[in-house]
């Protein structure tokens, strides 16, 4: 289960940025910068993938992939 802590963390930093960050799970597709969202959907384990879009793209990847591994989150940073 993930604390509450992770979670506002993980949507305060992608709020930093202004690309498009979507997390897809099974077929569920969440936007990151929404706290909603991410309770409803970062429940249990599993494999997530990060979908990043935008100016600054890299430095979001890399931002949410840290935040993801500190909270020991397993994500798949999508590279499209």
């Amino acid at each position: 289960m993930t604390n509450n802590a992770a979670i506002v963390e993980i949507s305060q930093t992608a709020n930093q940025f202004r690309s498009s960050i979507v997390l897809q799970y099974d077929n569920k597709y969440i936007d990151v910068k929404s706290i909603l969202g991410l309770f409803t959907t970062l429940v249990g384990g599993g494999q997530y993938e990060l979908h990043v879009h935008g100016s600054d793209a890299a430095e979001a990847k890399k931002a949410m992939a840290e935040v993801f591994a500190k909270h020991n989150l397993s994500i798949k940073v999508v590279e499209e």
